[in-house]
């Protein structure tokens, strides 16, 4: 590709550039548009340079890659969350990741809070920490710009994730599952499911608390990025191992019955996870 036409591969797409910053800042109002857009032109031409058309990516794609990776470097260059304070961030957002996979919504800080068995300006500094530090970033930005369109098979892993959660929830202790049933889907307070089981409310927190935990981890341990990331994976529930390994194994076997249910009668299957 000579000069010019790799001026003109790039004057095209200074566009793509303005709407990946645009993306970005939406999510991290704290950035500088101007600093981004600096970062994202130079990361732009640096694409152009090295893009091989031979290879039969389209450089929109391969240039979005590029740019997205440099906002990315340059964040993480200038990032001031402690090593403590990632860890914070990492747990909430983890637990507020199993609750949405769990309830099916964004879970409310309260939730947040009641599942991490911290107090709300606990959960809520975390949340907004969260929203300031590379690590959300990573983590969730480069997926969200990866691609304009939906995979194709996007519909079948929400399906297969919403019959998985169904399985985990089904599998807990019949107390926790009790408790969660309760409190994220019958819309009950702690205070009545206390009174109610003769508990203390410090007690149903708890377990409620162990609960989510419990759930993250059958959905780390099903969902993770490949064997290697599952072998490394450590669990967050306070469990002994062999309960632990019990419950994940009915998960495993509720979600293989729940499969069998949906190939059997996929209208019916999705009726019954609506209900």
């Amino acid at each position: 590709m000579n000069r010019t036409e790799r001026n003109a591969l790039v004057v095209e797409n200074l566009p793509l550039v303005g709407y990946l910053v645009a993306e970005v800042c939406a999510r991290a109002t704290h950035l500088s548009r101007d600093d981004l857009a600096s970062v994202g032109a130079v990361a732009l031409v640096q694409a152009a340079d090295a893009f091989d058309p031979t290879l039969g990516i389209p450089f929109g794609a391969y240039a979005r890659t590029r740019i997205v990776g440099a906002f990315a470097d340059d964040m993480r260059a200038g990032d001031w969350a402690s090593r403590g304070t990632r860890k914070r961030i990492k747990e909430t957002l983890a637990v507020q990741d199993t609750l949405a996979a769990t309830l099916g919504r964004t879970p409310s800080v309260d939730e947040i809070a009641g599942a991490l068995g911290v107090d709300r300006a606990t959960a809520s500094s975390a949340l907004q920490d969260a929203a300031r530090t590379v690590a959300s970033l990573d983590e969730t930005v480069a997926d969200h710009l990866a691609a304009d369109l939906p995979l194709p098979e996007e519909n079948v892993l929400v399906s297969e994730r919403s019959r998985y959660v169904a399985a985990a929830v089904e599998a807990l202790p019949e107390r926790m599952r009790y408790i969660v049933q309760g409190v994220y889907f019958g819309d009950r307070t702690v205070s009545e499911i206390a009174d109610e089981l003769g508990i203390t409310h410090s007690a149903v927190s708890q377990q409620r608390t162990e609960a989510v935990r419990l759930l993250r981890d059958a959905l780390e341990s099903h969902y993770a990025d490949d064997e290697r990331a599952a072998a490394e994976y450590v669990p967050v529930s306070k469990t002994a191992p062999a309960r632990r390994s019990a419950y994940l194994s009915r998960v495993a076997t509720n979600a293989a019955v729940g499969i069998a249910r949906a190939m059997r009668d996929p209208e019916q299957s999705s009726v019954s996870r609506a209900g």
